[in-house]
């Protein structure tokens, strides 16, 4: 059963109207809150088919206001330049052969993964072990890098990660309910384009089938993404 103030948010909301970003974050402000500082959320669903791999949809993009949550950095790396810069740009854990070992054996106090070329050889053993959490450090979302002292700043900054699932779906972070209405539009709009700009040539159709923005404990507001559209 719906809670009472699940109940009363839908009495803000029409389920049946789409609105334009600006109004859609307005409608969400005036949800009732939770005890917490919610999580909010854009979704999408695609027009693309995962299966195929010319129709995989990744990418990573950089919120102007931050995710406002705390992401916590393991970074792969030999001992030397690269582990050092990693540290002094504020990685949680640093290290190669140890820090393989710990995920091994189960350690998973971390949000994001990052490793050096050279880290990878052995790193990619571990793809059973961060890959169904969607930690495996990848070229693509600039989670591989000899440059890990910009790679750590940018994830510490709310640098977000986006994939299509199975189903077609994509969710993204895109702040907390206690973010300004700007910030809240600010960031939505940044992660909406670079989906949008992230359609694979042999998609054909609408691309995104629907968007919406809704917090960790409230419906879901309907988003019209005709203006983004690619």
């Amino acid at each position: 059963m719906p809670s009472k103030r699940y109940k009363k948010a839908l009495e803000v909301v029409d389920k049946r109207k789409v609105y334009a970003l600006a109004s859609a974050v307005e409608v969400l402000s005036k949800f009732p809150k939770a005890k917490f500082n919610e999580t909010i959320e854009v979704a999408f669903k695609l027009g693309v088919d995962p299966k195929q791999s010319d129709q995989m949809v990744r990418g990573t993009v950089p919120l102007p206001h931050g995710s406002g949550k705390v992401v916590k950095v393991l970074v792969f790396a030999k001992d030397g330049a690269a582990a050092d810069a990693a540290r002094a740009a504020g990685a949680e854990f640093v290290g190669y052969e140890e820090m393989i070992k710990k995920c091994v054996e189960g350690f998973n106090d971390f949000d994001v993964a990052i490793a050096t070329p050279e880290a990878m050889v052995e790193v990619r053993k571990l793809g059973k072990v961060l890959g169904p959490r969607g930690l495996m450090p990848n070229p693509k979302t600039g989670t591989v890098t000899d440059d890990t002292a910009k790679a750590v700043r940018e994830v510490k900054a709310g640098r977000v990660e986006f994939k299509v699932d199975k189903a077609g779906n994509v969710h993204v972070p895109v702040g907390k309910v206690s973010f300004k209405p700007e910030q809240i539009v600010e960031n939505a709009r940044a992660v909406i384009e670079a989906v949008s700009k992230a359609k694979p040539a042999s998609s054909k159709g609408q691309f995104i089938q629907s968007c919406t923005l809704s917090a960790t404990m409230s419906p879901a507001v309907k988003v019209d993404v005709r203006e983004f559209a690619a």
